[in-house]
């Protein structure tokens, strides 16, 4: 099969019969073998109905449904477990995605040997509530991961598939899986400017709170992808640095009093009257608490069932 599409919705009861039109149209027009993976995220109006009268009528359709609202990354990673294409495209089922680009996308991946590549909105219709949070986003993703895209969080993207089969998609992580697969050693990303269309049914599902989120889990994915499988080179480096730290300004307060009696001058206060010597003592109980962690982890990780998986590209037995 050459393309398999991944939809992901929650209440797009409306736009639903026009975007699987439009993807239908796409695909006869270019001659694909193609399927349609419609994942109902627990929708509270009439998606799940939809999706059943359309499958009456397109064979190409296959349909997920949740019990209840789980999120975009859910959805999608349930959709990746079944997806057959050679290439996966996925996009919104708001309309605001344009199955045109559907061709271009597929073309670069098979001819150009991309593993991903990602939609650039370069022109949006979202208001300046959404617009502005997403560029801050995608400013600190670029800086974070060191991928070049300008639009990380844009639905319409273009895998091979190897690579959906071999990431997992969790949390709210849709908005970095290229940065997952960078990290799986899918290296070769691309970006593509697509168009970007005004909203033409129901209401956006953008809230301010995603973008706190998304950055949490920004930080989340750039700790587990460098020090997953050796959390120790990050807390005990950490931990020895502020225990050192400690133990010096301590030798230091030491050496100081040791000097004054030696010399027989007046040491104006006791040790522990000084600032410093709590800013000693909690280095050192900090770096000593970072240090376990680290050793924790370690011990933690040595019995994962996943220590030793990696994965290979290539084998010559």
């Amino acid at each position: 099969m050459d393309i398999s599409v991944v939809v992901p919705l929650y209440n797009e009861d409306e736009s639903l019969p026009e975007l699987v039109a439009w993807v239908d149209k796409v695909m006869g027009e270019n001659n694909f073998s193609y399927e349609i993976i419609l994942v109902d995220d627990g929708s509270t109006d009439q998606s799940w109905s939809v999706i059943m009268q359309l499958k009456e009528t397109y064979n190409a359709i296959k349909g997920i449904k949740f019990r209840r609202n789980y999120g975009k990354s859910a959805a999608l990673n349930v959709a990746f477990e079944v997806t057959q294409g050679d290439v996966v495209i996925t996009m919104d089922a708001d309309l605001q995605d344009s199955p045109d680009e559907i061709p271009e996308l597929y073309r670069r991946v098979k001819e150009e040997g991309f593993d991903i590549i990602s939609g650039w909105k370069k022109k949006r219709y979202d208001p300046i509530t959404k617009t502005i949070p997403t560029k801050l986003f995608n400013a600190a993703t670029r800086k974070m991961s060191g991928i070049q895209l300008n639009d990380f969080n844009c639905g319409l993207k273009a895998y091979r598939g190897e690579v959906v089969k071999t990431i997992e998609v969790y949390g709210e992580m849709h908005r970095y899986i290229p940065v997952i697969a960078k990290w799986a050693g899918f290296s070769k990303i691309g970006e593509q400017v697509v168009e970007h269309r005004a909203r033409k049914y129901g209401t956006t599902k953008f809230g301010f709170s995603r973008f706190i989120n998304g950055f949490l889990d920004l930080l989340s994915i750039f700790f587990v992808g460098k020090f997953g499988k050796r959390p120790m080179h990050f807390f005990g480096s950490l931990g020895v640095l502020s225990f050192f730290i400690g133990i010096i300004m301590t030798f230091w307060m030491i050496g100081v009093k040791l000097y004054h009696i030696a010399v027989h001058t007046p040491y104006k206060r006791e040790i522990t009257d000084q600032p410093m010597f709590y800013i000693a003592l909690v280095a050192i109980i900090v770096g000593s608490q970072m240090f376990l962690a680290g050793f924790i982890a370690e011990l933690v990780g040595r019995n994962a069932p996943e220590r030793n998986q990696y994965l290979i590209e290539k084998e010559i037995v």
